[in-house]
């Protein structure tokens, strides 16, 4: 059940396609945003900085930051991105630095009882 489901199930108390259901998990699809989405499914913002060696100089090492949403602690995207780095580009690899952080935990999420609107 994906995070459009669970809001639709929970702000609604009831499980079958009723027009209330049905509508809230359209609003919930059209507020959440896909990276939102993937945070609250355990992704997390991990930024490398690659050390690299220049092809055609080796003595000087190049620096380049890759930043996106990845799993901890295997970081597959990351993983995928190195191996592509190794099979297709000139520049051999010197060191790789990891950092990741949790922008947002599902237990800091929790649902607002009432919406007021003023003017």
């Amino acid at each position: 059940m994906g995070f459009s489901a669970a809001v639709c199930l929970a702000e609604s108390g009831r499980s079958d396609g009723d027009l209330k259901t049905k509508g809230v998990c359209a609003m919930a699809r059209m507020v959440a945003s896909p990276e939102f989405v993937r945070q609250l499914e355990g992704f997390s913002l991990t930024t490398a900085e690659i050390l690299y060696r220049l092809p055609d100089h080796p003595m000087f090492l190049q620096s380049y930051v890759w930043q996106d949403y990845d799993l901890a602690p295997r970081f597959p995207a990351l993983m995928k991105f190195l191996a592509f780095w190794r099979e297709k580009l000139d520049g051999p690899l010197h060191s790789v630095r990891v950092a990741h952080t949790s922008l947002i935990k599902p237990a800091e999420i929790r649902n607002v009882g009432v919406e007021m609107l003023l003017h």
